[in-house]
């Protein structure tokens, strides 16, 4: 029993510390990498970069002036072990349509920790090789939780279902954040709608 009790202390570690450590490492690599091709100017667009592979960066404000996390493109459990993942389907930074990310609440690097204390105003930064997308925020992340299986928050020009419910913008072009609604397992996930206010060629 004691023998269990330290295997389970060891896993739990892993969980909250040991994945968040690793995950954090993988996205600072990620990262500089990304910055180096695109100094050299490599400027692969988001829709040519293959699943897996990292597309843009995204800037978050609220979170700290230091804040910075690599998006992959597709959401798989790998690619939300190194930063956000960009569903497949959605639009591209910047483009009309609903640019969606997913990211960990917890563990893995946990993004988006602290999603519960984003609010309307807030700006979210894409960066590309080509662009700087800024997006404002539109709706508070804890008025929207949803099950998993809610794919209309996902879709070119989101309409909530349910009446009285948070609707998006009524902008063409849209963002999505989505993270579990709680920090333990959960199937309910939680959503901050934005709208693009602005974008900048980049200068490398």
């Amino acid at each position: 029993m004691v023998a269990a009790g330290l295997a389970l202390l060891g896993w739990l570690a892993w969980q909250f510390w040991g994945t968040n450590y690793v995950s954090e490492q993988h996205q600072q690599q990620i990262t500089r990498q990304l910055q180096q091709e695109w100094r050299r100017g490599h400027q692969l667009s988001p829709k040519r970069v293959p699943q897996g592979q990292a597309s843009a960066l995204v800037r978050i404000p609220r979170f700290g002036k230091h804040y910075v996390v690599p998006v992959l493109e597709g959401t798989s459990e790998d690619v939300l072990a190194q930063g956000f993942g960009h569903f497949k389907g959605t639009a591209e930074p910047g483009q009309v349509g609903n640019y969606a990310l997913a990211g960990h609440r917890i563990t893995h690097g946990q993004p988006l920790r602290q999603m519960p204390e984003l609010r309307p105003g807030d700006r979210v930064i894409v960066e590309t090789a080509k662009a700087t997308y800024t997006y404002v925020l539109d709706t508070n992340p804890n008025n929207l939780i949803v099950d998993f299986t809610q794919v209309w928050v996902i879709t070119p020009h989101p309409h909530n279902p349910h009446p009285g419910g948070v609707q998006p913008s009524s902008s063409k072009r849209l963002i999505t954040l989505a993270t579990c609604s709680e920090l333990f397992h959960t199937n309910n996930r939680m959503i901050a709608f934005g709208h693009l206010v602005r974008s900048r060629p980049a200068h490398r």
